[in-house]
């Protein structure tokens, strides 16, 4: 555990506190991101013992669980949080929504007030299981008669298994304090065999054979599908859109690429989307956000979902599947299909769109993140976004070619997402340049955590896009309610406050400062931060 003195003596593990940390290492955790506090004390004493794992102390209980995601969602292993009972764990529901609608594997450990204190008013006692109902997979609220071993076992194969999420465990003090013995119960079982889909397969292909103008839609739940889908895309030369989730499981630079559809989606992504008569969705869920007005999305389009739920009776074709199961299957098949005139009207509509910053002097978050892709591309960056406009123009303008380079915050659109993610994604990819592109807004939900970064001399390159409002707010605002703004944000000066945590800091106000600025800040060796003056009121 980081600034904490293995203990040097040899004790006897005996107390469920000692079991679960064991447990943990023969689960292959190496990483733990908490907050302590007096309920889960047993449970640090015992990380003393261990070096194994390697506890990183946060300074806010939510950005745990952010950088938890991070980890999870850049390593594909679950990602551990600690926290205490009471603020401790409410501090972590923001968090644990987020990493639900996401559907990242997470196992969060909660400390709770005793057992034999639960009877009226309590110290720090809160509902963990009322709370988490809505937002996790399963929740467990340990007693005597639980065996913690048992229990961490299926908390991690729940968190990992079909569609992923977080599992919490609420774990009383006295639980853990007291001596270790087994009472394994009943065991979860699942059903792991792999399932014929050759029905599923005939249907699909009739489909294909009578379309003109197919089109394949990638979400986030096609993850681990990306070499299935490359295969597909190229066997059948059609043209492939990805939802915000989905960047990067297709890479945005093969000419098959269209772009991200949605309410802030790319004009050519969804132009080709309007003009497809058959869509075939590889992991997406469908959100509001993708489909805009979705009692009139594809109205006139046949519609196929490939996904672990199912979406809609109204489609043409659901197969309850996992994605990279079924396209194992799926490509195994041969049909013929002709889409040239069908690609060529894609290609018109593609060459529509282009980028344009004629201002001389003006920075606008467009051409920021353009040139920004183009000079890291060599390192094949980790980016994490928060959440704002920053966000929706990364994902247009940044290219993609690569799974699990893309990590944002979908599903809750979480401002305050990116810094501790980026932190999270660096402690499982330390040799991956880590970029956290982030909005003046957001960065300062968060920006505590920079004290993380110094600590454990994590070298993540922090991109403010400064504009001076919540400009996603404002956007709306300008379009809805005739310009009546309450977003304007008097910010305090980033360069200064990065010098108080000893952090290096640069300031960029023109286009002539970006590059050398951009260059300054990946030379450094430690966490570095560029804060960028842009254009206030672009557009996404």
């Amino acid at each position: 555990m980081n600034n904490v003195i293995i203990n040097s003596q040899k004790q006897k593990v005996t107390t469920n506190a000692g079991k679960l940390v064991k447990t943990l290492e023969i689960l292959g955790v190496d990483s733990i991101f908490g907050y302590p506090g007096a309920a889960v004390l047993s449970i640090y004493n015992e990380l003393s013992y261990t070096n194994k794992i390697t506890h990183y102390l946060v300074r806010h209980e939510q950005a745990a669980l952010h950088a938890a995601e991070g980890y999870a969602r850049t390593s594909g292993k679950v990602g551990v949080v600690l926290v205490t009972s009471g603020p401790g764990f409410t501090n972590t529901i923001t968090g644990i929504a987020n990493a639900y609608t996401d559907s990242t594997p997470l196992v969060v450990l909660v400390g709770d007030v005793p057992v034999s204190n639960k009877s009226g008013k309590v110290f720090q006692k809160v509902d963990i299981a009322s709370m988490t109902k809505s937002c996790t997979k399963k929740t467990y609220t340990l007693t005597r008669n639980d065996d913690i071993v048992q229990i961490l076992e299926e908390a991690f194969t729940i968190a990992d298994t079909g569609v992923k999420g977080p599992v919490v465990i609420a774990l009383p003090r006295d639980f853990l304090e007291m001596e270790y013995k087994s009472k394994t119960t009943n065991i979860i079982e699942y059903d792991l065999k792999t399932k014929n889909y050759s029905q599923a397969i005939e249907k699909l292909n009739k489909l294909f054979s009578e379309s003109k103008k197919p089109l394949v839609l990638v979400g986030g739940g096609a993850a681990r599908a990306s070499e299935e889908i490359k295969k597909l895309i190229k066997k059948y030369n059609i043209p492939v859109v990805s939802t915000l989730m989905g960047i990067g499981i297709y890479p945005a630079e093969d000419e098959l690429y269209v772009g991200m559809i949605g309410i802030n989606g790319a004009y050519q992504a969804n132009n080709v989307l309007n003009n497809c008569d058959l869509l075939v969705s590889f992991g997406a869920a469908f959100s509001d956000r993708s489909t805009c007005k979705r009692e009139d999305f594809g109205v006139e389009t046949k519609i196929v979902s490939v996904n672990l739920n199912l979406i809609s009776d109204d489609f043409e074709l659901q197969i309850k599947a996992d994605v990279k199961d079924f396209l194992k299957q799926y490509l195994q098949t041969n049909i013929n299909p002709n889409y040239s005139n069908w690609l060529e009207q894609v290609q018109v509509i593609k060459s529509e769109f282009c980028i344009e910053n004629n201002t001389p002097h003006c920075l606008r978050s467009s051409y920021v993140l353009a040139a920004l892709s183009r000079y890291t591309s060599e390192y094949k960056p980790i980016v994490v976004t928060d959440v704002g406009q920053h966000q929706m123009l990364t994902a247009k303008f940044f290219k993609f070619n690569e799974p699990g380079k893309f990590i944002t915050s979908g599903g809750l659109g979480t401002m305050g997402f990116g810094l501790p993610a980026a932190i999270g994604a660096y402690i499982a990819n330390p040799n991956n340049l880590i970029l956290n592109i982030t909005g003046d807004g957001s960065f300062q939900m968060n920006l505590q955590e920079l004290a993380t970064c110094r600590e454990h001399n994590i070298p993540i390159k922090i991109i403010i896009m400064n504009n001076g409002y919540l400009g996603m707010v404002r956007q709306m605002q300008q379009k809805l309610y005739n310009k009546c703004y309450q977003v304007e944000m008097t910010n305090p000066d980033f360069v200064k406050i990065a010098e108080a945590y000893d952090l290096f800091a640069i300031r960029v106000t023109d286009k002539e400062e970006l590059l050398p600025a951009i260059k300054k800040i990946l030379d450094h060796k430690g966490t570095a931060i560029v804060d960028i003056m842009i254009d206030s009121f672009e557009e996404t």
